[in-house]
């Protein structure tokens, strides 16, 4: 699977796997841009989540969908 990416995609990829779920606010400013096409390629996925109880907010994150053995 890494064979048909490119290397700001494999950066973003191996970060949101070693860092989980993370907000796309805090997803670093030279990465963000691959992020479309993995979610294309379904290797990661975007959901709303409430961050905070007493508000109607809620706060886009983001987190790799497939096992590591799999991309491998």
């Amino acid at each position: 699977m890494k064979e048909d990416m490119s290397p700001t995609e494999i950066q973003l990829y191996e970060y949101l796997r070693k860092a989980g779920e993370v907000p796309t606010s805090n997803i670093p400013r030279r990465l963000m841009g691959a992020l479309p096409s993995l979610i294309r390629k379904g290797l990661v996925e975007v959901y709303k989540k409430q961050t905070i109880l007493w508000s109607a907010k809620k706060t886009k994150f983001v987190r790799v969908k497939m096992l590591e053995a799999t991309v491998k």
